[in-house]
């Protein structure tokens, strides 16, 4: 199934003692780009993820948020100086019997002086954060995937619904051409007989006027072109591999042979068909370019 190149998707989880978020989404884009926004201390995820997405990713410019938090505080350790807290305590006594106060000194007050206790930070394990932050990931690439794949689908039925509607109108082209041929040879052997009276018609002039005039508006190779081209378009609108590329190749193939039976027409209801058909072309080519 195709896919839009629009998405979003969402998770959050608690893993291993990490509140993990996840938030993907994406807009048009003719490669695959990817911007992150992660945490200060994860720098070293930007890769990992960006290689990991694009295994999936096809096409599209695609923002990734990622979020962590410990939820335990394993994370976290704090480290006493106790050399600083005797210098602190020592300082105190000699206070107190200088003053001739009391010395009401705790380890409570002592662990009020600057640098005494220092709160520190373990070294992240970044191969285990990777593992948490990957498998939420997946979660939020799951429902990214599907929510394209939807979107996909309605694109699909649209484009299909277009091309029945062009191969009707590559029909009415192919029945109506050589209908133009007879009718133009009417309208030459009526003037001719006006202008030469009572005179007999060369047959062979007009047979020779018929023959010029039906390869000049012949459009029996532009609409076989236009089969093959639509069925191509039927093909890959129903494929699961990206196609986005290919169809706007194709598109533009199909409107190339529109316009040159467009050049040909010499009667107004065909005129009237091209136009139809070359609406239609531009809605297709509006649709595909969402398509990864």
């Amino acid at each position: 199934m195709i896919r839009s190149m629009t998405g979003y998707g969402r998770c959050q989880q608690v893993l291993d003692g990490w509140d993990v978020t996840v938030e993907l989404k994406s807009v048009n884009h003719r490669f695959f780009e990817c911007s992150t926004r992660l945490p200060r201390t994860c720098g070293f995820l930007d890769d990992k993820l960006k290689a990991f997405l694009q295994q999936h990713i096809a096409r599209g410019k695609v923002e990734v948020y990622v979020s962590l938090d410990a939820v335990e505080t394993a994370d976290s350790r704090v480290e006493i100086n106790l050399p600083l807290a005797e210098a602190y305590r020592d300082a105190l006594q000699q206070m107190a019997e200088k003053l001739s106060v009391r010395d009401d000194c705790s380890v409570m007050g002592l662990s009020r002086f600057p640098d005494v206790l220092t709160v520190r930070k373990n070294e992240a394990d970044e191969e285990a954060i990777w593992n948490v932050v990957r498998e939420t990931a997946a979660v939020a690439l799951e429902k990214f995937i599907a929510m394209r794949e939807r979107e996909g689908e309605r694109m699909r039925d649209d484009v299909l619904s277009r091309r029945a509607f062009l191969l009707e109108r590559v029909a009415i082209v192919e029945e109506r051409s050589p209908q133009t041929v007879r009718e133009h040879m009417e309208k030459i052997t009526e003037r001719m007989r006006e202008l030469l009276g009572s005179a007999t018609v060369d047959e062979q002039r007009l047979l020779t006027e018929a023959a010029l005039f039906a390869d000049k508006i012949a459009t029996a190779e532009e609409t076989v072109r236009l089969r093959s081209h639509l069925d191509q378009l039927e093909q890959l609108v129903c494929s699961s591999e990206p196609v986005g590329r290919k169809l706007d190749f194709l598109v533009q193939e199909i409107n190339r042979e529109t316009n040159t039976i467009g050049s040909k027409a010499q009667d107004l209801q065909l005129a009237q068909v091209v136009v139809d058909m070359k609406a239609e072309i531009e809605k297709i080519r509006e649709q595909i370019q969402n398509i990864e």
